[in-house]
C-alpha cells in the first residue's frame, strides 16, 4: 500500500454520526472481490439526496473526510475501507471510530484520526472555505488559520502507515530472519525436505 506522511487538501464537511458500513457502502454492491469502482457506490443514499457534499463539485477529490462519533459501526465488511479509497480519502477524522472499521482503514493505509468534538466543530467551519493538512510524523492536524490539533496513534499503526507496510510488507521486512530459521531448520531436522523430494520423486 502507499505510504501516509502527509495529507493535505480540501475536506468532506460531512459530520454525520453512528454512519456504520452500510451507509458507506451499500450491500448491493458487496457482490465483487475488487477494490476498484466502489466509489461509485460510496455513500449511496446519501448523494440519492439532492445538495448532498459527495457530489458537490467544491469537494470533488477530497482527500479527507471529517465525520461525526462513531464512524464505521455495523457490519465488518473490508469493502468499506476499499469505497472510501476509491473516492479518494485517504484520513477520516471523527471523534470515535468503530473498533473494526478501523482495523480494516488501517490495513488498506487509511489514517483515522481523533479528535474532540469542539475540534471536529472547528474543522468542519475550515472545510467549508479552505484546506485542511494533517502531519502523521508530528501527529498534528492543522489549518491556515493558526489551528494546530494532536492526535494519538498506535506507534506500531504509524510505523506501517508511514513505511506503506501492510501484512505482506511486514512479513517481507522479515525476510533475513525466515530464510535463516529455513537454513537452520535444514541443518537440523533435514529429514523434512528429504523427505518430501522423495515424495515427490515416487509421485513423478
Amino acid at each position: 500500500m502507499d505510504k501516509v506522511e502527509g495529507i493535505e487538501g480540501r475536506a468532506y464537511p460531512f459530520g454525520a454520526k453512528n454512519v456504520d458500513t452500510d451507509v458507506i457502502i451499500p450491500a448491493s454492491w458487496l457482490k465483487t472481490i475488487s477494490r476498484e469502482g466502489l466509489g461509485e457506490g460510496a455513500f449511496e443514499t446519501i448523494r440519492a439526496q439532492d445538495g448532498n457534499v459527495f457530489d458537490d463539485p467544491e469537494y470533488a477529490g477530497s482527500p479527507i473526510l471529517i465525520a461525526g462519533d462513531n464512524f464505521g459501526c455495523g457490519s465488518s465488511r473490508e469493502h468499506a475501507a476499499w469505497a472510501l479509497l476509491d473516492l479518494g480519502i485517504k484520513a477520516v477524522i471523527a471523534p470515535s471510530f468503530s473498533d473494526i472499521f478501523s482495523g480494516n482503514a488501517f490495513k488498506n493505509g487509511i489514517l483515522t484520526v481523533v479528535l474532540p468534538q469542539e475540534q471536529i466543530d472547528r474543522l468542519m467551519k475550515v472545510a467549508e472555505t479552505d484546506e485542511i493538512n494533517i502531519d502523521l510524523e508530528t501527529q498534528t492536524v492543522t489549518t491556515p488559520f493558526q489551528d494546530r490539533f494532536t492526535f494519538d496513534i498506535d506507534p506500531f499503526r504509524k510505523h506501517c502507515l508511514m513505511n506503506g507496510l501492510d501484512e505482506i510488507g511486514l512479513t517481507l521486512e522479515r525476510d533475513d530472519a525466515i530464510a535463516k530459521h529455513e537454513k537452520t531448520r535444514e541443518q537440523a531436522m533435514g529429514w523434512l525436505t528429504r523427505g518430501t523430494e522423495t515424495d515427490r520423486e515416487i509421485a513423478a
